[in-house]
């Protein structure tokens, strides 16, 4: 056995790798059902941000990423927007990545068009869309919102739109919420928005598992509320189901808890692998010390 474990071809770990990753994707598909999630302070703390907020309230999503993201982020940002229409929330969407309408659009329809028909556009939610300059451009919002956005994304004069009568800047918003995949995004948004005006500008984040350890020394001051990759947002997840799901809730609002479910077995095949390459690596050196 040892001899086998030790000459273990690597077509065999592949092997295990592909039915770590799709049983459980199989399983959870068929079931429906999930493991179960124990959310952290920083998920309680971005729920609660969103959950303090009162009918009406204005709040700026600003989706920083694109497709190639979409894994970790997509169901973090569905969640953003479910919680944001519960709350009867002003929904403003704006970008930072030239791709990031196109995310907007996609989260508008599987969630607001889909889900809250009654919403309108201009009046309850509104695409800005996406301007280039990258943290240039947090850097003019923060104090004069209509000096680059004159239009929505659909070519509409801000003026036109309804919504948009009090809100000259990022600082008229009571909560910022930004989806990050990296630069710019959370960052740039703690360090231009954020930073200049803490008593004016809030901000909670989902971003990639790359990114969190950088965003944590921004934590709790700066930055009172974080997601951290699919593990994040199926924390998050939980708490909006939990109060807003009722009974049967849509299997699209459960998308990070079923993500979940592979990369905790593949997490756990690959520390199994681990542990076990050091005892063969130690009983190896122990037979040639003899």
């Amino acid at each position: 056995m040892f001899e086998f474990l030790k000459n273990l071809d690597k077509r065999w770990i592949f092997l295990l790798m592909f039915l770590a990753v799709a049983i459980p994707v199989y399983v959870v598909g068929k079931t429906g059902k999930a493991f179960p999630e124990v959310p952290t302070m920083l998920s309680e703390s971005t729920f609660q941000a969103v959950e303090e907020l009162h009918e009406g309230d204005p709040v700026l999503l600003s989706f920083d990423f694109d497709p190639a993201s979409e894994g970790e982020l997509g169901p973090m940002a569905t969640a953003f927007v479910k919680h944001c229409a519960e709350k009867k929330l002003k929904i403003f969407f704006m970008a930072l990545w030239p791709v990031g309408p196109q995310m907007i659009d996609d989260v508008v329809r599987k969630v607001i068009d889909a889900d809250f028909p009654h919403l309108v556009y201009g009046e309850d939610y509104v695409n800005l869309g996406y301007k280039p300059g990258y943290e240039g451009v947090i850097k003019v919002v923060i104090t004069d919102l209509r000096e680059l956005y004159t239009t929505d994304d659909k070519g509409t004069n801000i003026d036109e739109i309804p919504m948009m009568a009090d809100i000259h800047s990022v600082q008229d918003f009571e909560l910022v919420i930004n989806v990050s995949a990296g630069y710019p995004g959370t960052k740039e948004w703690v360090l231009y928005a954020v930073t200049p005006f803490p008593d004016k500008v809030k901000l909670v984040a989902g971003c990639t598992g790359v990114q969190a350890p950088l965003l944590y020394p921004y934590i709790p001051e700066q930055l009172p509320g974080l997601l951290g990759a699919i593990k994040g947002a199926a924390e998050y997840e939980k708490l909006v189901i939990d109060k807003y799901g009722g009974e049967h809730p849509d299997p699209k609002y459960l998308e990070a808890k079923r993500r979940m479910g592979p990369q905790l077995v593949a997490h756990l095949l690959i520390i199994l692998l681990i542990i076990l390459a050091n005892i063969i690596f130690v009983v190896e050196k122990r037979r040639e010390r003899r």
